[in-house]
C-alpha cells in the first residue's frame, strides 16, 4: 500500500525558510520520478517541483529560484527547501511519485498524503 507522509510546515516569518519532508513507503522510490505540489484553499494542486531518478531537478515558476528539490532514496524521503518565503507561498504541501509526459508532470498514484500546512505571517 503507498503512503506518502509530508512534514516539515509551520508557521514562519516572511523571508525565512523551510525544508519539507515527505516519506514514501509502498514503492521503490528510487525508480520514481518525485515531486511536490501545493493547495490553496478551494484551489487545485499545482506542481512546485519534480526530481526525477537522475537527480534532475524542475521547478514551477512559483519557487524557481527560491526552491530546492532533493532526494535521499536510503530513507525514502524527498525534500523541498523554499527560501525567501512568501506569504503567497502559504499552502499545504503534498508529494507524489510522478511521471513525465509531452514536457508535463503527471501523478503515479490517485492517493494523496495528508499533507505539511505552510503559513507564512509576521
Amino acid at each position: 500500500q503507498v503512503q506518502l507522509v509530508e512534514s516539515g510546515g509551520g508557521l514562519v516569518q516572511p523571508g525565512g525558510s523551510l525544508r519539507l519532508s515527505c516519506v514514501a513507503s509502498g514503492f521503490d522510490m528510487s525508480n520514481a520520478d518525485m515531486g511536490w505540489f501545493r493547495q490553496f484553499p478551494g484551489k487545485e494542486r499545482e506542481f512546485v517541483a519534480a526530481i526525477d531518478t537522475l537527480d534532475r531537478a524542475d521547478y514551477g515558476d512559483s519557487v524557481k529560484v527560491r526552491g530546492t528539490i532533493s532526494r535521499d532514496n536510503a530513507k525514502n524521503t524527498v525534500y523541498l527547501q523554499i527560501n525567501r518565503l512568501k506569504p503567497e507561498d502559504a499552502a499545504v504541501y503534498y508529494c507524489n511519485a510522478l511521471y513525465r509526459n509531452y514536457n508535463r508532470w503527471y501523478t503515479l498514484f490517485s492517493s494523496w498524503g495528508r499533507g505539511t500546512e505552510v503559513v507564512v505571517s509576521s
